[in-house]
């Protein structure tokens, strides 16, 4: 029972740095990377649809995306839904294939970008935190229905707290290493 909690507790906040994971790739940082268009969704025959379901993504190019689509119809819907996304990628079409120019990021987008990078780790943080909360809530329910002893509780909670500080250090060195690789461009 109590090996539940902290094994659910774990998944929890594995997934917590799994989301952070692709939140950041999906962030430009002045590189061509083609999960930048993974939350793009493209309407396509009446619904919506990711753009990497209608098309091959690519970087042939460092500062260079490739969209193939798998069916040409749909070319001038991939390249409204790259416009209408707010990435500030202007896409060249020459009736095949779509190209994006990744543009060179000055000092002050870089900055707003890291701006953004550190919200979404603090954000991860307080996911990590309510993960912890809430397996150190079922913990002392278990203490109040006297299913558990005092020592087997605390064991658990500082079982809790040590994977919380674990996964919580994850998110500072993620974090950190995609500052530097916005910084360092």
């Amino acid at each position: 029972m109590l090996k539940d909690i902290i094994n659910t507790a774990e998944e929890k906040m594995n997934k917590t740095i799994s989301v952070l994971k692709k939140e950041l790739a999906s962030m430009k940082a002045g590189k061509a990377n083609p999960a930048m268009l993974d939350r793009i969704e493209v309407e396509y025959y009446g619904s919506s649809t990711a753009l990497n379901q209608l098309a091959n993504v690519s970087a042939p190019e460092p500062r260079i995306l490739l969209i193939q689509p798998y069916d040409r119809s749909a070319i001038k819907a991939i390249e409204k839904a790259i416009l209408v996304s707010n990435l500030g990628l202007n896409p060249s079409n020459d009736g095949a294939v779509i190209r994006l120019m990744i543009p060179e990021l000055t000092e002050e987008t870089r900055k707003d970008i890291v701006k953004s990078v550190k919200k979404l780790g603090e954000d991860g943080k307080v996911a990590i935190r309510a993960v912890r909360r809430d397996a150190n809530d079922k913990i002392k329910a278990l203490k109040k229905d006297n299913t558990i002893t005092e020592d087997e509780v605390k064991k658990c909670e500082d079982d809790v707290q040590k994977k919380t500080d674990v996964y919580i250090k994850d998110i500072d060195k993620i974090i950190e290493n995609k500052e530097k690789d916005l910084m360092s461009i």
